[in-house]
């Protein structure tokens, strides 16, 4: 018999969250036409759901039931600190997006995620961050015509103004 594979730190909470997650989403796949016939339009969704909740729970039953493993920390070996310092910094960009808008918050993001990252200093951020920016707002807002949320920054002054060095040729 193969030896149990052990359990690592946080494992056990993830199946959970897993199986949450399925029971969820089979709820809200029921609540599309319930169980009115196979061809239902949300037969499909909840089959899959159902497929989805049933290994949710035999992989949680399998989890708990493997030994935890032994000199593993969640901060250390699973969740280091600089994992959940982005995990932090993703969702308060996405926060910060729409009032903030595309450039302000990019280039907050960028400057602290270089800065950390690099362990350089403030001004090697800055400057990377910022030549960063610039290509990629170029790219996407001028060439491609991409739409950023505006926020703070007036784009389109910005652009009204660039085209007017150009002749209006952009």
């Amino acid at each position: 018999m193969a030896a149990r594979r052990a359990r690592r730190p946080g494992e056990l909470v993830f199946t959970a969250l897993l199986l949450a997650a399925s029971l969820t989403l089979l709820w809200t796949a029921y609540g599309i036409a319930g169980l009115e016939s196979l061809s239902s339009p949300g037969a499909v969704p909840m089959a899959t759901t159902f497929a989805m909740a049933v290994t949710a729970a035999i992989v949680l039953v399998k989890t708990a039931r493997s030994p935890a493993a032994e000199g593993e920390k969640i901060g250390r070996d699973v969740l280091p600190p600089t994992v959940a310092i982005f995990a932090v910094m993703l969702v308060a960009y996405a926060v910060l997006l729409k009032p903030l808008g595309f450039l302000p918050t990019s280039a907050l993001f960028l400057v602290v995620s270089i800065k950390l990252l690099s362990a350089r200093s403030w001004t090697y951020a800055a400057a990377i961050s910022l030549l960063s920016l610039t290509l990629i707002y170029g790219l996407f807002r001028i060439v491609f015509t991409v739409l950023m949320p505006p926020g703070i920054v007036p784009e389109g002054e910005i652009l009204s103004a660039i085209r007017g060095l150009f002749g209006g040729g952009l």
